[in-house]
């Protein structure tokens, strides 16, 4: 799959009940998981023991995992759940109707919990052949393949600002923007619906100074 080495290839299907028998899902989630999946596969194992790179310190191995869907949209709680259960950082590759699409989540080490890992946000391509998928092997290290792999996938959105700025800096300038854009939607609805003139003026200033700050956001 997306012509990794053949050294990576695991191939071991994956029953889709072990990620909501025997564990607390909602009745929801249980019913995405039903619905919406038809098939997974743990299809690739990225890791030093299985291709020439080195150790990482954030990350010791990448899986990928192949879901063929019953649908072409899953909820975003069943890549979660999946995440919650698997200990390693996972790229999912999505076929439906022989399309593919690449998610990967940016994931970090959670502070304490049964959890090990934390998902602070899903980056995504379009829908596409599976060999236009944007997903290549780059870097001599763990880190900087899963690094590349999510900026890969998520495109110009994490585009770096600065040659020296960290992925975890890029992601966490893009938590910013959509905040910035849900202010400056949530502000513009108030100043259409506001009948005091110097109130409205008051919102279209502070509309302008939020304005300014995502548009300093962008690489």
């Amino acid at each position: 799959m997306l012509g990794l080495p053949k050294s990576t290839e695991f191939n071991k299907r994956i029953p889709k009940q072990k990620f909501y028998d025997n564990l607390t899902v909602s009745p929801t989630l249980k019913r995405s998981f039903v619905d919406q999946i038809r098939i997974i596969y743990w299809a690739n194992k990225i890791a030093p023991s299985t291709v020439n790179l080195a150790e990482g310190k954030n990350v010791t191995e990448i899986e990928v995992f192949h879901i063929r869907l019953n649908q072409k949209t899953l909820d975003e709680n069943v890549l979660k759940q999946i995440d919650r259960e698997i200990p390693y950082h996972i790229l999912f590759v999505l076929e439906y109707d022989g399309k593919y699409k690449a998610v990967m989540g940016y994931k970090e080490a959670a502070g304490s919990g049964k959890a090990a890992f934390k998902v602070d946000r899903y980056y995504q391509t379009e829908w596409m052949p599976e060999n236009k998928l944007p997903v290549h092997l780059d870097g001599l290290n763990i880190d900087t393949v899963y690094e590349n792999f999510v900026r890969q996938i998520a495109g110009d959105v994490l585009q770096a600002a600065t040659p020296q700025e960290s992925l975890k800096e890029a992601v966490a300038r893009d938590d910013r923007r959509d905040a910035l854009q849900k202010q400056i939607n949530k502000l513009q609805a108030k100043i259409r619906k506001e009948k005091q003139l110097n109130r409205q003026m008051e919102m279209n200033t502070e509309l302008k100074k939020l304005r300014r700050e995502l548009e300093e956001l962008n690489p």
